[in-house]
């Protein structure tokens, strides 16, 4: 099994290396500060520990309407992207190149070697049930091909459900990119918008996971978890949990 390069940029924001491909998820990539959205705003404390400043073959976005998810020099870095992978929503928001992937379709980009990667889009709920009114429509992402690893790319989701039902369906995965931070905001009163670390551990055993990799848990004030309190959760999975520095990149399987 060919392996495959994630490089943490920041917040919901890594660089995925498989098959020849270069994919980027949820760009974000906007300095510190207060970031409006609706009457509210959210607080960003850290930038992007790099720049992007190689070709990206293909951007999975989780989802366009929140500002932590794809700020204003994200929504920039897509016009330079040959295909943009996300809701139907977003793409009836933001148009070209940007694709609407509804659940359980999929599609195929042509690796440099001629082989395909095939993207498969998957169900997220982001917040408690009955919320999508208020929180919007979101999507996670399965990557496979021949040769390569099955990667789960969670986006920003907080049901255990929904990750059992893609369990389900795809089998045990070698890859869980998985969104955490327990995310917390005044729309959903005491409800998580994302998965709590020990939610990660939970849904890592239920994907049969033999690598996880948590994104979106730091550079953000409505996270009410971090890195701290992932790494005593994933603490029983030894070398498989690779908690990330920003910058950091690893090789995975």
């Amino acid at each position: 099994m060919v392996s495959m390069d994630i490089r943490y940029v920041g917040g919901p924001t890594a660089v995925l290396e498989i098959g020849g491909l270069r994919l980027l998820t949820d760009p974000t990539f906007d300095p510190p500060g207060d970031y409006p959205i609706g009457d509210r705003a959210l607080t960003k404390t850290a930038g992007p520990a790099f720049e992007v400043a190689e070709p990206v073959d293909a951007v999975l976005l989780s989802h366009d309407q929140h500002p932590d998810n794809l700020d204003r020099a994200g929504r920039a870095f897509l016009a330079s992207v040959p295909v943009v992978l996300s809701t139907g929503s977003a793409a009836a928001r933001l148009g070209p190149p940007v694709r609407a992937l509804p659940n359980w379709t999929d599609t195929s980009l042509e690796r440099p070697d001629g082989g395909t990667l095939r993207v498969t889009g998957v169900p997220a709920q982001h917040g408690p049930d009955g919320s999508e009114h208020l929180v919007g429509e979101v999507t996670g992402f399965v990557l496979d091909g021949e040769g390569l690893p099955t990667v789960y790319v969670s986006g920003d989701n907080a049901s255990l459900d929904v990750v059992r039902a893609i369990a389900g369906r795809v089998g045990p995965v070698d890859v869980a990119v998985l969104f955490a931070g327990g995310a917390r905001t005044p729309l959903v009163g005491d409800a998580y918008l994302t998965l709590t670390s020990d939610d990660v551990a939970e849904a890592a055993s239920v994907l049969g996971a033999r690598q996880v990799v948590p994104l979106h848990f730091e550079h953000w004030a409505h996270f009410t978890q971090g890195r701290d309190t992932l790494l005593k959760a994933l603490a029983g999975l030894g070398e498989r949990a690779h908690v990330l520095e920003p910058g950091e990149a690893v090789t995975l399987l």
